[in-house]
């Protein structure tokens, strides 16, 4: 069973059913001492690209924006049996060519880590197409989107199920935040909260 462990903050870990080990965006929280196999960092912004706190297999493979998308396109990669692939994440607090979202598969699941962004044209041109399992949305309403517009933006998508993070600058989580976005296959996971997806 896949299983996805919110560390907080726009911090989490995924474990594929044979085992492997993915961080995206390691800064918050705890659960950093499962060696990494991949790591995937959105953009070079201090909550969000916290390398050395992560366990490392020798093989592990490091991926961040500037590996992902280069004069202007977004690359895809397959590493073993998982697909990356670099999306584009923007706001007037980060630069279109410094930042991007993943999407990720991995066992037949589809999931959106959004990184940093507001609403972009491709969460409707592309996104809304492709069968999100599981969409990783940030709304602290300073440095990104507010709820209301996380809540507009998972509707666009339209994943299965929609999981608010990174709702408070400085905060692991925020309980009033997270109960206000309410879109269809709304989830809240508390940090330190492991699931099966």
């Amino acid at each position: 069973m896949t299983k996805l462990l919110y560390q907080g903050h726009g911090s989490f870990r995924i474990e594929s059913n044979d085992g492997k080990i993915i961080y995206v965006d390691p800064f918050a929280g705890e659960g950093y001492d499962v060696p990494a196999d991949i790591i995937l960092v959105t953009h070079e912004h201090g909550d969000h690209n916290k390398i050395d706190l992560v366990t490392l297999k020798t093989s592990c493979e490091i991926r961040r924006a500037k590996n992902m998308l280069v004069n202007g396109q977004y690359k895809s990669e397959q590493i073993d049996n998982l697909n990356i692939q670099a999306v584009p994440a923007y706001n007037k607090n980060h630069n279109i060519n410094e930042c991007v979202g993943y999407v990720i598969k991995v066992d037949e699941l589809k999931i959106y880590a959004a990184g940093d962004t507001s609403e972009t044209e491709y969460m409707s041109t592309n996104l809304s197409k492709e069968a999100i399992d599981y969409t990783l949305l940030p709304m602290d309403g300073y440095y990104n989107m507010d709820v209301n517009e996380a809540q507009k933006c998972a509707e666009i998508i339209g994943s299965k199920h929609n999981i608010p993070i990174h709702m408070k600058p400085g905060e692991l989580f925020d309980i009033n935040i997270a109960e206000k976005f309410k879109p269809s296959g709304a989830l809240i996971v508390k940090p330190g909260e492991e699931i099966e997806l």
